[in-house]
């Protein structure tokens, strides 16, 4: 199966950091790794995590966007939080539900010790299927 390799302009330019923002094929959009980036990659509110976590879902449905689809195509969530505890978990668990409602996609949360650049505090990957119908 062919696919093709998407960055769209309105985010960072990521092949500087060694990846694309996103893989689409006939049937699947593949989103990389979205966090709190301004135009230069650089990340917005190091401190503040609810505004990252904030960043990094905006960023998330510009990159879906690109690839023809949305929120609603979106079958699974990786998400990567710094110093995970219950204050962060419930910022995340309130925008999962800002946008899904009560049916969110699968999600694997995970709770890490650091993320690839210094000031990040969150980072979320998703998997769409697009809609054949």
């Amino acid at each position: 199966m062919s696919h093709t390799v998407i960055n769209p302009a309105t985010l960072h330019d990521p092949v500087g950091f060694g990846y694309s923002h996103l893989a689409s094929t006939e049937g699947f959009v593949f989103v990389a790794g979205q966090y709190a980036s301004d135009a230069d990659g650089g990340v917005v509110s190091p401190d503040d995590f609810a505004r990252q976590v904030e960043r990094s879902f905006e960023n998330l449905e510009t990159a879906l966007a690109a690839g023809g689809v949305g929120p609603r195509d979106v079958v699974q969530l990786r998400t990567y939080v710094v110093g995970l505890d219950l204050d962060r978990l419930g910022v995340l668990t309130a925008r999962v539900e800002r946008t899904w409602g009560a049916r969110p996609p699968t999600q694997s949360l995970l709770g890490v010790a650091a993320l690839a650049l210094p000031g990040m505090l969150f980072e979320v990957d998703a998997i769409a299927v697009r809609d054949r119908g």
